[in-house]
């Protein structure tokens, strides 16, 4: 049967600070999907939270985009917000951008990763939640996952594989897509997905032939940037994934290994640092030194019939102790730099930021440069 896999995420208010989610917010959106799953919408459901994202992952036959599933994320999330603003929660509220739900969550401030597809025999799907980091933090290993074969051994060994996939890589600062396939466009491909800032990936697909439907995705990632949304800066983007793997797709292994590499993301503290991306198990998903580092879990499901059989805790476990250890190294070099780059952000990435206040504040003490050295030659 074809299933909707959906991840709908919000920062609806930190505790304390940017570190985590309160269990009062946490438990407010069980008891919502409960609700919801009992009614019928919903197939299944799990709730967690990465830093002080509050998570809703979610099962139904709905179809992505749908918007009795994004209303429900909606109401899930206002009413998280009021519990966060009677708890005098930091930042309460801070990704919902509008008060009235306008039949789809999309350009609204939650983050939204969806995919329908056929079930398989056998179907293990990897979410993968983000904190305190932009969407192109996932291009990386996003492309290692399903490009590189010196990560990904089915490429070369798996025929079913052999063809490679199809990427869908969003511009999102001219609002553009395009797809392009490997290994053929492979440099093509990384020429745009190295500026991590401007192009993301946004799904994979199959080729054509293969084992899988080439219209059903294999990876989703989101893509709202709120900066961009609100036209200041208000909060991290924080995005999330879902992977499916196995029989035809890379093995669960392959999907999780390039995280071993605690690659540098642009966010941290206030959005405006690059630091090392960690693997972490979400007990360890608190985000507090400099308000990072920035933390990635993933929890593992097989489905049966939309049912979620898990989680799997998968980075819970010692194969990523080294990367969290490198990351700690990383994030003491960066930490040095202070407010300089490269662990600041370049200057067109501090537009939304509360750099430009301070640049405001001083621009009437900025004189020509040319007068000024004329009026040194004078004397």
């Amino acid at each position: 049967m074809k299933v909707t896999f959906s991840i709908i995420k919000a920062d609806v208010g930190g505790w304390p600070g940017h570190a985590n989610v309160h269990p009062a917010l946490m438990e407010i959106a069980k008891n919502k999907l409960q609700e919801a799953k009992e009614g019928g919408l919903l197939i299944d459901f799990h709730v967690t939270h990465c830093g002080d994202d509050l998570e809703l992952i979610m099962t139904h036959t709905k179809g992505v985009d749908n918007e009795e599933i994004h209303s429900l994320a909606w109401e899930t999330f206002k009413e998280a917000t009021e519990k966060a603003k009677e708890l005098k929660l930091y930042g309460a509220g801070q990704d919902l951008l509008s008060d009235a739900f306008s039949g789809n969550i999309k350009g609204m401030g939650p983050g939204v990763a969806e995919m329908e597809f056929t079930e398989r025999k056998a179907e293990p799907v990897i979410a993968f939640m983000m904190d305190k980091t932009e969407p192109g933090a996932f291009n990386m290993p996003i492309f290692k996952t399903f490009a590189d074969p010196f990560n990904t051994a089915g490429l070369v060994i798996d025929p079913s594989m052999h063809n490679g996939f199809v990427f869908e890589i969003w511009d999102i600062q001219e609002h553009k897509i395009v797809k392009m396939s490997t290994p053929e466009e492979m440099y093509d491909i990384l020429a745009l997905i190295g500026a991590k800032s401007r192009f993301v990936i946004k799904r994979v697909y199959p080729k054509e032939g293969g084992k899988l439907p080439a219209d059903e995705p294999v990876a989703v990632v989101s893509t709202e940037k709120l900066y961009q949304i609100a036209g200041k800066y208000i909060g991290k983007d924080d995005p999330v994934a879902a992977v499916r793997c196995q029989s035809g797709l890379p093995a669960l292994g392959e999907v999780l290994n390039p995280y071993a590499f605690p690659h540098l993301v642009s966010g941290w503290m206030r959005g405006s640092h690059n630091g090392p991306i960690m693997p972490v198990g979400v007990k360890n998903a608190i985000c507090t030194r400099f308000d990072g580092p920035p933390r990635v879990v993933a929890l593992g499901f097989q489905l049966s019939e939309g049912k979620l059989v898990g989680p799997v805790d998968l980075f819970d476990d010692p194969g990523f102790d080294r990367a969290r250890q490198i990351a700690l190294e990383v994030a003491d070099y960066m930490r040095a730099h202070g407010p300089f780059e490269p662990h600041r952000l370049p200057m067109e990435d501090m537009e939304y930021t509360t750099l430009p206040g301070v640049l405001e504040k001083l621009k009437g003490r900025f004189v020509d440069a040319k007068e000024k050295e004329n009026v040194i030659a004078h004397f």
